[in-house]
């Protein structure tokens, strides 16, 4: 067993999946952050068990040619972003293997590498973003949580992030400080703003801010939208009362205090409504890519039925009606469904429809009216599929399952049982939706054998 607070050599030989370096020193694993493969690096233990430890790198003794300055002041306390120490070409490859070991380990293939969607820029691609806000000695500030922990790390600019977010973000907070608004206390249960939540569409520069408050009025609020028609592209603001202990960003009630309540923006041609509960891929660019690769892997025909489970506001459901016969999207959340038919009239297509429920059971409902489909697309939360879904699955045997998934282990897990079900893995491919964080995003074609 490792010694705490003992200074160990030692080479980073792998990745963890929230990035973190991995060393074997006298058999135990470390895991090490803010290291870079091939290293070999002084490690102090901070925290020594009998498999494993956490350590510190103290010094650098061979340096990785991927390694680099970070650009982004706050980066190794701030938990938003990951990789600013290492280049983007370690970074991509090490998402990747990540897809292709899991596939490999946990699903069973054989897969001796797996293709990357690469992002044409790390800087300003995120067009959602949820700031927690927080205080100190009677000062409001806000800005990103630091790593495994609720302690607020403020950050002046946050590079993955257009500069209209930041601007709503200094607005609200100088509002709060000017009328001694106060910020959330989560220990207390006390206070009123909890968030700041942005989504600017990233074509139509449309700014939606909406403001997650543990009540139902927010003071002033009329200064405050007029204090935010400065930032461009600002279109409306929201007020999601959650009242409930916990770390829930948003409530179930919504108080429209300026504009619609509404913003919108276009993605692969089509046009989309979204509510401040609109799953929506938060990078337009690499959402558009990977979108048309799950078309492509999908291979419809005018003839078939196609499925699309956890279908958010119908983005992937809606890109693929004009290939297909008949499309039904599932989504469990009730706006996001009601934002889904709107996104269907707006666009004139009639050869959608949208139910609401959980997607195990809706499938379950479609198969007893007499309802096939041909292709089934799923695109899960991180949890990926439940036991009624796979179920669900088996008996609707289409001949395609395109499987879109943010966690390549759940993924892999799927794909596995999927396999027990009589289909094969015909394609697999990484998208790097989230430069600069651990998250990687991953696309696979399973076919049913005959």
């Amino acid at each position: 067993m490792l010694i705490k607070n003992q200074i160990y050599d030692a080479v980073i030989s792998d990745y963890t999946a929230e990035g973190q370096g991995i060393a074997k020193i006298e058999g135990c694993a470390v895991f090490i952050p803010n290291a870079v493969f091939g290293e070999r690096v002084s490690v102090r233990i901070e925290k020594a068990q009998k498999t494993w430890a956490a350590g510190k790198i103290v010094e650098i003794l061979e340096r990785s040619p991927h390694r680099v300055n970070r650009k982004c002041p706050v980066a190794k306390v701030c938990g938003g972003c990951d990789f600013w120490h290492m280049d983007y070409e370690e970074e991509t490859r090490l998402k990747a293997e990540r897809v292709r070991s899991c596939l490999n380990r946990i699903g069973g293939e054989t897969l001796e590498n797996v293709p990357i969607l690469d992002a044409p820029t790390c800087y300003g691609y995120r067009n959602k973003a949820q700031y927690p806000v927080s205080s100190q000695k009677g000062r409001a500030y806000a800005g990103f949580f630091k790593a495994g922990s609720h302690s607020v790390v403020e950050n002046e600019r946050c590079l993955i992030l257009p500069a209209e977010m930041d601007q709503v973000k200094d607005i609200v907070i100088a509002h709060m400080n000017r009328f001694r608004i106060p910020a959330y206390d989560e220990t207390a249960h006390a206070g009123l703003v909890r968030h700041i939540y942005v989504r600017r569409g990233a074509q139509s520069g449309q700014v939606l801010v909406c403001l997650a408050v543990n009540g139902r009025r927010l003071p002033h609020d009329q200064e405050l939208a007029e204090a935010l028609t400065k930032v461009p592209g600002f279109t409306t603001l929201v007020l999601s009362v959650n009242t409930k202990k916990g770390n829930t960003i948003l409530g179930d009630e919504f108080i429209t205090l300026y504009g619609p309540g509404t913003i919108e923006d276009t993605l692969c041609g089509l046009s989309f409504r979204l509510s401040p509960r609109s799953f929506y891929q938060v990078n337009h660019h690499q959402a558009q890519r990977l979108y048309r690769a799950a078309i492509e892997q999908a291979g419809i025909t005018k003839e078939d039925t196609v499925l699309d489970l956890y279908c958010g506001v119908g983005t992937i459901t809606l890109a693929m009606a004009s290939a297909a016969g008949r499309v039904i999207g599932v989504e469990v959340v009730p706006q996001a469904v009601e934002d889904a038919r709107e996104n269907a009239k707006r666009n004139g297509i009639d050869n959608a429809e949208f139910f609401c429920g959980d997607a195990g059971e809706a499938a379950l409902a479609l198969e007893a009216q007499g309802i096939r489909a041909d292709v089934v697309v799923v695109d899960p939360p991180r949890k990926g599929l439940n036991a009624d879904t796979i179920e669900a699955l088996s008996r609707f045997a289409p001949r395609r399952i395109v499987y879109v998934s943010c966690d390549p282990a759940t993924l892999a897990r799927d794909v596995a049982l999927l396999k027990e079900r009589g289909y094969v893995l015909k394609n697999a491919m990484a998208a790097d939706l989230f430069p600069r964080c651990a998250h990687v995003e991953s696309i696979v074609c399973l076919e049913r054998e005959i």
